[in-house]
């Protein structure tokens, strides 16, 4: 089994997905110590999460960070701990974004969410022909018998 897959207690997995989100009104406002707050908090929520950061890049009015999650947890929950915990924690700790947001939304709505990997869909479909070479039929879903 390769190494890039993780372990569970009753799962084998790799479930990576490429996110991007933005600050509300595109503000720049990810620079210096915010920046750096920002990255230390991704991480420890990552970690709390069961996600692997693989890749990111923290730009000055956006994240861009490539995940590998753990089954049990939604896209979209993480995203709004993510987002949701870094808001709150980094309005907390800088008066010049409370006063920036009036202590509302740090990040605009909505995000970018694409699950990556090096499985295509041209290596699962010579998968499933050579899986069924020889059975007659045009069902694009079929049982696997001898």
């Amino acid at each position: 089994m390769p190494s890039e897959y993780r372990k569970g207690s009753h799962t084998i997995f790799s479930l990576q997905f490429h996110l991007v989100w933005i600050t509300k009104y595109r503000y720049k406002i990810l620079r210096g110590e915010i920046a750096q707050r920002t990255k230390s908090l991704v991480r420890r929520i990552c970690e709390e999460e069961k996600a692997e950061i693989l890749s990111g890049v923290i730009s000055p009015d956006h994240i861009h960070i490539v995940l590998s999650i753990d089954p049990s947890i939604s896209v979209s929950t993480l995203v709004r701990y993510l987002k949701g915990k870094t808001s709150h924690q980094l309005q907390m700790e800088f008066e010049s974004l409370r006063k920036r947001y009036w202590g509302q939304h740090l990040w605009a709505w909505g995000y970018f969410a694409v699950s990556v990997g090096n499985v295509t869909d041209e290596i699962v479909k010579q998968y499933l022909e050579h899986h069924f070479e020889g059975i007659e039929g045009e069902d694009a879903f079929r049982i696997d018998q001898p």
